[in-house]
């Protein structure tokens, strides 16, 4: 098994569950140090071993290369996960165009990249195998203040249905998307912003174990698509049935939720270059209003459902 992105945020809780299977696993990302410290954590786990490979997907010959080690090393890819990303904020006429392209570069580009060299290999070998794109709500809804990430995850949204009509013709190869809604990771903390303000995820936000759960899960037993979030489908539908109402209530809901209140100075984030903090799998700024959030939904779900019961 092979996860993307595994240093931090949903691609590390992944690849701690993958471990606790006994998987042999290889991780990859663009930072060593983190990607050692996720590797020892998923060694004690159980992982039956584990091989670290830096790459940045964005970068087509290093992804061959990789895929190429990987297959050299265990004769075969049973499994991939790719949940590389990163994202800028600010108004669309204010992200510099180096910064516009650069979030597609590694968003769009950098999982068609995984994706052709992933999909090649399992068609050339025996019992195909599973390909999991982490994409997200926001590829199928549109937000102010976000058009570079916005824009890459509607492009791999149609870049997904297409393989999945591609893979028919594919004896065992399967793709799945998964697309989260708010989770508490920390791709916000290291986002570029022009905005003057920082990026954090709306609630309801989710841990990155909930979607992990859901990527290992469709690993197992394929599915076209897996939402996670239960304010998802309520927003696709406000965003399909509701456009009016929708883009007059949206900004405000950003500005109040989707940002920091904080005053933040201009930044480049990690586009170019991984951050060398360690980087776990939550956003550590924004735990404890998380934490907040998600304890009142859970407990307001709970009520709901007891409520249904009796009745």
């Amino acid at each position: 098994m092979l996860v993307g992105g595994a240093s931090g945020g949903i691609g590390r809780a992944t690849a701690l569950m993958v471990a606790e299977r006994g998987e042999h696993l290889v991780l990859t990302a663009r930072g060593a140090p983190r990607l050692d410290e996720v590797a020892t954590a998923c060694a004690r786990a159980g992982a039956a071993s584990v091989t670290v490979i830096t790459a940045d997907v964005s970068n087509r010959a290093a992804v061959e290369e990789m895929l190429d080690a990987v297959v050299e090393q265990f004769g075969r890819l049973d499994g991939v996960v790719h949940t590389a990303g990163v994202a800028a904020y600010g108004r669309f006429v204010d992200v510099p165009p180096d910064i516009f392209e650069r979030v597609l570069e590694v968003n769009l580009l950098g999982t068609a990249n995984v994706a052709r060299a992933v999909m090649r290999r399992f068609a050339a070998q025996d019992g195909g195998g599973h390909l999991v794109l982490v994409g997200s709500l926001l590829g199928k809804i549109a937000t102010p203040f976000m058009s570079p990430y916005v824009t890459s995850k509607w492009a791999v949204h149609g870049l997904v249905r297409i393989l999945q009509i591609e893979a028919r013709t594919m004896p065992g190869v399967s793709v799945t998307l998964v697309s989260p809604g708010g989770v508490d990771t920390p791709i916000y903390r290291w986002s570029a912003t022009f905005l003057g303000r920082g990026g954090q995820p709306p609630p309801p936000v989710d841990p990155p174990e909930k979607v992990a759960r859901a990527v290992v899960r469709a690993l197992d037993r394929s599915r076209r698509e897996v939402s996670v979030g239960v304010a998802n489908p309520v927003a696709v539908l406000g965003f399909r049935l509701f456009p009016g109402l929708y883009d007059v209530l949206v900004t405000p809901l950003m500005q109040t939720f989707g940002l920091e209140p904080e005053p933040t100075p201009a930044s480049r984030g990690n586009l170019f270059e991984s951050q060398p903090q360690p980087e776990m799998s939550y956003g550590a700024r924004n735990a404890a209003p998380v934490r907040l959030v998600r304890g009142l939904l859970n407990r307001a779900a709970a009520l709901v459902s007891r409520t249904e019961h009796r009745s």
